[in-house]
C-alpha cells in the first residue's frame, strides 16, 4: 500500500448477480460504473478496484477503455482520470481476486458483501471500520443488477448491513451504494 492508502479492496461482481426474478444471470460492465467508482475509490484511498466478469468481449471493451485513460490521448488529456483509474483491476472471478490478495498479504482477505437485505452475519459499520483501520486486507463485494447471487454471499465472512434512506424503496444504483458504504468506513 501507498501513502494514503487504506488495507480496503472493492470489487464489482457481475457474474453470478440476480435478476428482478431472482434469477442468476451476468450483467454487462457500464462504463459509469468503471469511471464513477474509480474516482470514489481515488478520493478515499481504496486501494485496488476489481472489475470481475466472465465473458472475453467484455474484458476486451473494458481493457479498451482503460488503455485509453491510463496510456492514451485520454491520459494526456485528464491526468486525473488516468491517476483514478491507475486503481482498476479487471479480472475473470472472485476466485483471481482472493488469489491476488492472499499472494500479497500471506492471509485470505477479510470478504464482505453488501446486500438490500438484512443478513445472518451482518457486522456492525464501526466493527469493520476498526479493522480497516488495524490494516487488515478487507474485499467488499458489490452486485451489479439486482444484487449478489446466495454462492457469493455465502462465500462473506460477513455482509454490512442494508443502506437505509427514508422510503420503502431500496435500489440504488451500485455507484451510489459504493459511495456511501466507502464513506462510511473511511469518511471523515
Amino acid at each position: 500500500m501507498s501513502e494514503g492508502e487504506t488495507s480496503l479492496y472493492l470489487a464489482l461482481i457481475h457474474h453470478p448477480v440476480m435478476n428482478k426474478n431472482q434469477e442468476i444471470i451476468g450483467s454487462a460492465v457500464t462504463n459509469l460504473d468503471i469511471h464513477d467508482i474509480a474516482r470514489m475509490a481515488c478520493t478515499y484511498g481504496v486501494a485496488r478496484y476489481f472489475i470481475s466478469t466472465p465473458w472475453a468481449d467484455q474484458h476486451t471493451m473494458v481493457e479498451e477503455l482503460l488503455d485509453h485513460w491510463r496510456h492514451g490521448h485520454g491520459a494526456k488529456y485528464n491526468p486525473a482520470r488516468k491517476e483514478a483509474l491507475s486503481r482498476v483491476r479487471l479480472v475473470w472471478n472472485l476466485d483471481e481476486i482472493v488469489e491476488q490478495l492472499e499472494k500479497e498479504f500471506g492471509r485470505k482477505p477479510l470478504i464482505i458483501t453488501t446486500s438490500a437485505t438484512e443478513r445472518e452475519n451482518t457486522l456492525p459499520w464501526q466493527e469493520l471500520r476498526e479493522r480497516i483501520g488495524d490494516k487488515e486486507p478487507v474485499l467488499i463485494l458489490l452486485g451489479t443488477a439486482h444484487g449478489l447471487a446466495p454462492e457469493i454471499l455465502q462465500r462473506a465472512d460477513y455482509s454490512l448491513p442494508p443502506i437505509q434512506g427514508g422510503t420503502q424503496y431500496n435500489h440504488l444504483s451500485v455507484r451510489s451504494a459504493a459511495s456511501i458504504v466507502v464513506d462510511r468506513l473511511l469518511g471523515s
